[in-house]
C-alpha cells in the first residue's frame, strides 16, 4: 500500500477515534433524551390520549390555542413565577454569608461545612415527608407556635394564601448548602492581600466584603442565580410529596401540571403542548447559563 494511502488512513482513523469513544454515550443519549424529545415534540400538534391501540391524531395549533386560553396552566405560571421570585433572591444572597461564615480559620470549621451541606444529600422524598410533619396540624412547628400562644396554629400547607410559601422553604432549605459551596470556591480562590491592602485604607469588617468580595464574585453569583432559576423553575418533587398542587391549584407549577396533564387525566398531547413551553423558558435560562460559566472561565 502506497506511504500516502497509509497517511491518510492513519489521519483518518486519528479523526474517527474520539467519535469512537462518544458512541456509545450518544447511542444511549439518543434513546433516552433525544428521540423522547423529538417525539414529545411532534406529539404537542397531536391528539394522543395514551391509547396504545390507536396512532396520533394531527390536529396543528389547537393544542396551543387551548394552552393560551387555559385557567390553570396560567395560574400555574403565575405559581412558577412567583416561586422564581421568592426563591432565587434567597438562594443568591444568603449562601453567600454562609460561604463568608464557613471561609474563616476557625478550629472546627469543618463540621460547620458539613452541617450546612448535609440537607444536600438528603433525598427530596425525606426531605418533603419530614417537613410534612413539621407543618402538620399537631406539628412541632404548631406546637411550637402554642407555646408563645397561638394555640389555634397554622395552616402551613392546607392555606390557599401559604401553601406555595411553605414549599418554597423547602427548596430553600435544601439548596443553601449547595450554593454555599459554589461560592466557597469562589473565596478561596481571593487573594488574603486584597484584604489586608484594604484592611490598611480603613476598609475592614462588613465593609471589605462590599468593596472586594461582592465585586469579585459577580461571575459566581451570576452563576448560582442562573443555575438557581432553572432549578425554582422545575420544581416538582416538593410540591408532589407536600401538597400536590393543593390547595385549589395554589401551589401547582408548570412541572407538576404537565405531570398531572400527562399521567392522571392521560393527555399526552396536550402535556407535550405545556412541555414544550417549558422547554423553551429552559433553553432561555440554560443558554444565559452558559454564557455566565464562559464569563466565569475569562474572570479566573
Amino acid at each position: 500500500m502506497p506511504k500516502w494511502m497509509l497517511k491518510d488512513r492513519s489521519l483518518l482513523l486519528q479523526r474517527l477515534t474520539p467519535y469512537l469513544f462518544l458512541l456509545p454515550a450518544l447511542l444511549v443519549l439518543s434513546l433516552t433524551v433525544f428521540y423522547p424529545a423529538l417525539q414529545a415534540f411532534y406529539l404537542s400538534f397531536t391528539r394522543y390520549d395514551f391509547d396504545l391501540t390507536q396512532p396520533p391524531v394531527w390536529i396543528g395549533l389547537k393544542n396551543f390555542r387551548r394552552l393560551w386560553v387555559d385557567r390553570v396552566f396560567w395560574e400555574t405560571f403565575r405559581n412558577t413565577i412567583l416561586y422564581l421570585v421568592g426563591v432565587v433572591p434567597i438562594l443568591v444572597a444568603l449562601p453567600l454569608g454562609m460561604a463568608i461564615l464557613v471561609n474563616q480559620k476557625l478550629r472546627g470549621i469543618r463540621w460547620f461545612r458539613v452541617a450546612y451541606y448535609t440537607p444536600v444529600v438528603i433525598s427530596m422524598v425525606v426531605a418533603g415527608i419530614a417537613w410534612k410533619w413539621l407543618y402538620a396540624d399537631n406539628g412541632l412547628l404548631n406546637q411550637l407556635l402554642k407555646l408563645v400562644g397561638i394555640s389555634a396554629g397554622v395552616p402551613w400547607l392546607t392555606s390557599p394564601s401559604l401553601a406555595i410559601f411553605s414549599v418554597m422553604v423547602v427548596t430553600i432549605w435544601k439548596g443553601l448548602g449547595y450554593y454555599m459551596v459554589i461560592y466557597l470556591a469562589g473565596l478561596q480562590a481571593i487573594p488574603e492581600d486584597l484584604y489586608e491592602a484594604a484592611a490598611i485604607d480603613g476598609s475592614d469588617g462588613i465593609k471589605k466584603h462590599w468593596d472586594i468580595t461582592v465585586p469579585l464574585m459577580q461571575p459566581y453569583i451570576l452563576l448560582v442565580a442562573v443555575i438557581s432559576a432553572i432549578s425554582a423553575t422545575k420544581v416538582f418533587e416538593e410540591v408532589y410529596i407536600m401538597t400536590q398542587g393543593g390547595p385549589r391549584n395554589s401551589s401547582k407549577t408548570i412541572v407538576y401540571y404537565v405531570y398531572e396533564q400527562a399521567f392522571q387525566d392521560l393527555e399526552m398531547s396536550y402535556a407535550c403542548t405545556i412541555g414544550l413551553v417549558m422547554f423553551l423558558i429552559i433553553l432561555g435560562l440554560s443558554v444565559l447559563r452558559l454564557s455566565v460559566e464562559r464569563l466565569t472561565v475569562k474572570e479566573n
